[in-house]
């Protein structure tokens, strides 16, 4: 019916503009906009005080890793990129323009980040399969001025941190002696181990394809980011399967892309009052029902038609916004373990329980804890 999420909206008046003498037109367009012009060509910083630089966004898709549906192109990733933009505008007053682009070519894609770079205020990079995309966020951290944030990455770390935190307080629990099973080692998983290890947890076993991931597999050789998991986590380099790592575990955390994977029975076979955080999208790991006739006391998905909403679209809206208006480069592990913190404080311990240990995603609160924690953290020059 809508044909499309979003479209363009001028800020400027449209009462007069085509006036003879005194029109708008003449300001905004020849002859006036001649004089702006060049002063940003003399001062490119200009471009953020003039134009609509300081609050563009740019979402960059190759379409081989959406959602759970993997490699569907271009032209099917755009109405979930769309559905992003308008996020963004709802949430945190952002102009973020999908840009799914056909090619899937690493090099390509860095190139044509670099060659945009000069519209947008900051770069999302969605849904590129990985270690693709995990290469491309880490050469244009380096290569281009602008803050790269990889929703997968950085927004689903941040949002399952707040949560786990707020499921472990429910359960009088500590991160520090937690035993914690991530499925999946892709962008969502590497994202997810790096804040968790950041934040205190030591043991973690993280399985892929191929089972747990440990030092001195022959395959991680060629996947540096295989290589850093294995060095933050099974200490004791167990090998095992899903089935077997679960066994005793006090958290499942998964982010494999594949659906009903696990059983009743194996939630059955973790520690008492398992947390179960089954987070593909759009079909999770295992449903709730499912987890709950296994015993588990804390469920979430990554679905708004289940309590306990665990989306990067909690985040990045509030996140990006932040970058923008503050002008941060760097997104360091701390600052994304700090605002996780802070989220999860938003849920005061009264009013946590097992179907909420997570503010939902329009809640107001969100953007000022995040922007006023980041604040906080450039003023003790803990951030750049």
């Amino acid at each position: 019916m809508l044909r499309g999420k979003i479209e363009i909206q001028n800020r400027v008046p449209a009462e007069g503009i085509f006036e003879k003498e005194d029109g708008l037109i003449n300001l905004i367009y020849t002859p006036g906009v001649a004089y702006v012009a060049k002063e940003i060509s003399r001062d490119k910083k200009l471009a953020y005080e003039y134009t609509s630089k300081w609050n563009n966004v740019a979402i960059i898709c190759d379409g081989t890793r959406v959602l759970g549906l993997g490699n569907i192109g271009p032209e099917g990733a755009l109405p979930v990129m769309e559905g992003k933009s308008v996020l963004m505008k709802l949430l945190g007053g952002i102009n973020a323009i999908p840009l799914c682009i056909a090619t899937q070519d690493k090099e390509e894609i860095i190139k044509f980040v670099k060659y945009i770079e000069p519209m947008f205020g900051a770069i999302n990079i969605e849904d590129i399969e990985s270690p693709k995309v995990l290469d491309i966020v880490e050469r244009l951290k380096k290569e281009i001025s602008l803050p790269v944030f990889h929703d997968d990455q950085h927004g689903t770390a941040i949002i399952t941190l707040s949560a786990l935190l707020n499921a472990l307080t429910l359960l009088d629990k500590k991160l520090t002696n937690t035993h914690v099973v991530i499925l999946g080692a892709g962008s969502a998983g590497y994202g997810i181990t790096k804040i968790l290890f950041k934040a205190g947890c030591k043991n973690m076993i993280v399985i892929d394809s191929q089972g747990s991931i440990y030092k001195g597999r022959e395959d991680l050789a060629t996947n540096p980011y295989k290589r850093d998991i294995a060095f933050q986590t099974n200490p004791n380099e167990i090998r095992q399967d899903l089935v077997s790592a679960l066994k005793e575990a006090d958290v499942f955390i998964g982010v494999s892309g594949q659906s009903n994977i696990v059983t009743s029975e194996m939630v059955r076979s973790m520690n008492q009052n398992p947390i179960i955080f089954a987070l593909s999208n759009p079909d999770p790991e295992i449903l709730p029902h499912e987890a709950k006739k296994g015993g588990a006391r804390i469920i979430a998905t990554g679905r708004t038609d289940f309590a306990n909403q665990i989306n990067n679209a909690t985040i990045f809206p509030s996140l990006i916004r932040s970058l923008l208006d503050l002008q941060i480069k760097v997104l360091s592990e701390e600052l994304l373990v700090t605002v996780a913190k802070a989220i999860a404080g938003l849920v005061d311990k009264k009013h946590l329980k097992d179907d909420y240990i997570i503010p939902q995603i329009n809640d107001q609160r969100i953007l000022p804890i995040v922007t006023q924690t980041i604040k906080k953290m450039l003023k003790s020059h803990l951030v750049t």
